[in-house]
């Protein structure tokens, strides 16, 4: 079977509007899909990593480890007694 050129070329431009079709199509998806990308990237950088959330958890986590640290001493003190107790004999009233 042979085509004339005539043939060829319609068959030419059926698959080439086939595929400007397609890519209108999902072209737009995909644009709009990229923009709502981009804004959502911009969204979590604004809300969620800016230089001033991260210095204030980093001072909250300072705090709690200060915290912690203070109770510890705390304990510490309250066994250094204990012990040093325990060296003394326990005098006890005679009735």
């Amino acid at each position: 079977m042979s085509f004339t050129g005539l043939e060829i070329f319609y068959l030419l431009a059926f698959v080439a509007t086939g595929v400007a079709g397609l890519y209108w199509k999902w072209g737009g998806e995909i644009g709009k899909v990229r923009d709502d990308l981009a804004a959502h990237k911009l969204h979590t950088a604004e809300t969620f990593v800016t230089k001033a959330g991260m210095q204030e958890q980093t001072n909250q986590i300072m705090r709690s480890i200060e915290g912690i640290g203070d109770k510890i001493d705390k304990v510490n003190d309250r066994i250094d007694r204990w012990v040093e107790h325990q060296g003394k004999p326990v005098t006890r009233a005679r009735s």
